[in-house]
C-alpha cells in the first residue's frame, strides 16, 4: 500500500497550490481528483472559462457599439460563437495541463478517482473503471470545493435549466435568458449573454443585487448593465417553473406588495449560491463534525476534530473564492512544517468581473459603521482621470475607507474597467497596516487609471488635486 506524508482530496486551487507548497517543504505528497482533469471548478467550469467568455463578449460588444467613437468603422460585426467557445476550451486545456506539469516538477503524485476516507490514515480510491485501491496518509487535507445550489422546482438539465457550468457551454445565443440570483456568478453570466445579444432578466430575492459589496459601486455596475439590455427584478421570489412551448416559464411573487405573475425565457440560469461538496467522502467513518450549513468545522490551524485531518477552501467557513482556498492550502503545509500558520481574512479581495468590474477588499462603509468604527472616506471619480478619458472608460470611482482615529485603511472599493488589476495596491497597503497617507505619498505614473487610487487617498483628508 502506497504511503504519503500528506494526501489532499481535491485538485482545485486550494488542493494543487497547497500540494506544491507541501512538496517544497519536503513532504511526500499526493493529490486525488475525482474529475478527468485537475484544476477543480475554478479552472474547468468556473473562474477561467467565465473570464475567457467575459473577455471575448466584451470585445464583441465594443466592436459592435464603441469602436466608432474611436474613429474605427466596421460595417458588419459577426459573432462566431463556436470559435469563441473553442478559444475558451483551449485556454482551459492549457491551464489544466499545466497543473499536471507542476505536479511532475514538484514530485507530487496525482491520482484520478473518487476518494473515501476509511479511517484517520487510510483513503480508498475508486477509479473510472470501478477498481478500488487503498493508500496510507499521515495527514489528510479535504479540499473538495463546492457545487451549485439546485432549487427543488428548477432541477439542472444543463439545456434549459442551467447551472453556471451549463451557462458556460451554450451552443446558441438565447433570445431571452432568465437569471435567478443576482450575485457574482449571476451577474457575470448575465453580462456575457447580454453582450452577445440575449435579452437578460435577473431575478433577485433580496432588495438589492450583491448586497455584500459596496452599494455605491454596485449601483454603477447596475446602471451600466441596464445599458446592455439587462433588466433587474429585486425583492422577488421565484415560486415555480414549467415548460411552455419549448420555453421555461417562472412564477414569481413580489416581496414588496405580494403581487404574483410569471415570466418566460428560452433558458434559465440558476445562480442562487454554492454549497460544500462532501458527499461520498466517508466523513462519517471518522466522525468529522460539520455545521448547520454542511461546512466542515475546523480550528485556526484548519484541523478538524480529527487532528491529522484538515479542511480548506469552500468546504469550510468563509468566502468561496479560489485565492482564499490557495492561502489556506499553503497555510496547512506551513503548519505541518513549523507548527505555525496564518491567513489574514481582513484582506481577502472580492471581484465581479463585469464591465465595469467591481473590486473590493475589507469593510464597506455599512460594515464599519455597524462595527462601531468612526470612519473617514475618500472617493474619487474616473470621470476626472485623464487616462480613463483617453481610454473611454470613465464610469466608476475609487473609494478608500479608513479608521478615523488612526488613518489605517480598513476598506477599499474600485469600480471601473479592469479594477481587479488595480485593487492589489490597496490589498498590499492593508496587509502592511498602511494608511491613506501612505498611498497619498506614493508615486503613481501619469497618466494612469491608478492615479485615482492616490486621489481617493488624498480625498480622505480632502486634499485631492484633480477633478
Amino acid at each position: 500500500m502506497d504511503a504519503y506524508d500528506i494526501v489532499i482530496i481535491g485538485a482545485g486551487p486550494g488542493g494543487y497550490t497547497g500540494a506544491i507548497r507541501m512538496a517544497q517543504l519536503g513532504f511526500k505528497t499526493a493529490v486525488i481528483e475525482k474529475d478527468k482533469t485537475f484544476g477543480g471548478t475554478c479552472l474547468n467550469v468556473g473562474c477561467i472559462p467565465s473570464k475567457a467568455l467575459l473577455q471575448s463578449s466584451e470585445l464583441y460588444y465594443e466592436a459592435s457599439h464603441d469602436f466608432a467613437d474611436h474613429g474605427i468603422k466596421i460595417e458588419s460585426v459577426k459573432l462566431d460563437l463556436e470559435k469563441m467557445m473553442a478559444r475558451k476550451t483551449k485556454i482551459v486545456g492549457e491551464l489544466t495541463g499545466g497543473i499536471e506539469f507542476l505536479f511532475k516538477k514538484n514530485k507530487i503524485t496525482g491520482i484520478k478517482g473518487m476518494a473515501r476516507i476509511v479511517d484517520a490514515n487510510t483513503i480508498e480510491i475508486t477509479d473510472a473503471n470501478g477498481i478500488k485501491v487503498n493508500i496510507q496518509a499521515k495527514n489528510i487535507v479535504i479540499a473538495t470545493g463546492s457545487t451549485p445550489v439546485e432549487l427543488p422546482f428548477l432541477k439542472f438539465d444543463e439545456k434549459k435549466i442551467l447551472s453556471s457550468t451549463g451557462a458556460l457551454a451554450l451552443d446558441f445565443v438565447p433570445k431571452e435568458m432568465l437569471v435567478v440570483g443576482g450575485g457574482i456568478i449571476g451577474l457575470e453570466m448575465a453580462s456575457v449573454w447580454a453582450r452577445l445579444g440575449s435579452k437578460v432578466t435577473v431575478v433577485e430575492f433580496a432588495d438589492k443585487i450583491c448586497a455584500m459589496m459596496d452599494q455605491d459601486a454596485v449601483s454603477v455596475l447596475q446602471r451600466s448593465m441596464k445599458k446592455t439590455g439587462v433588466s433587474f427584478m429585486t425583492s422577488t421570489k421565484v415560486t415555480a417553473s414549467r415548460s411552455v412551448g419549448g420555453r421555461v416559464e417562472l412564477d414569481y411573487e413580489s416581496l414588496t406588495d405580494g403581487k404574483k405573475a410569471s415570466i418566460q425565457g428560452d433558458v434559465v440560469l440558476v445562480a442562487t449560491g454554492r454549497k460544500p461538496f462532501t458527499d461520498g467522502l466517508g466523513l462519517e467513518n471518522v466522525q468529522i463534525k460539520k455545521d448547520e450549513r454542511g461546512r466542515i468545522q475546523t480550528n485556526a490551524h484548519y484541523q478538524t476534530n480529527v487532528p491529522n485531518i484538515f479542511a480548506i477552501g469552500d468546504v469550510i467557513v468563509g468566502p468561496m473564492l479560489a485565492h482564499k482556498a490557495e492561502e489556506e492550502g499553503v497555510a496547512v503545509g506551513e503548519f505541518l512544517a513549523t507548527g505555525f500558520c496564518h491567513v489574514n481574512y481582513a484582506t481577502v479581495p472580492s471581484v465581479i468581473y463585469t464591465h465595469p468590474e467591481v473590486s473590493s477588499v475589507g469593510m464597506t462603509e455599512a460594515e464599519a459603521k455597524a462595527a462601531g468604527i468612526e470612519i473617514a472616506v475618500g472617493k474619487f471619480p474616473f470621470a476626472a482621470n485623464g487616462r480613463a478619458k483617453a481610454k473611454g472608460n470613465t464610469e466608476g470611482f475609487v473609494k478608500i475607507i479608513t479608521d478615523k482615529a488612526t488613518d489605517r485603511i480598513i476598506g477599499g472599493h474600485i469600480v471601473c474597467a479592469g479594477s481587479s488589476e488595480m485593487l492589489g495596491e490597496i490589498v498590499v497597503a492593508m496587509e502592511f497596516g498602511g494608511s491613506s497617507e501612505d498611498l497619498a505619498r506614493s508615486f503613481h505614473s501619469h497618466p494612469t487609471m491608478s492615479e485615482a487610487i492616490r486621489e481617493a487617498a488624498l480625498a480622505v483628508d480632502k486634499r485631492q488635486r484633480q477633478g
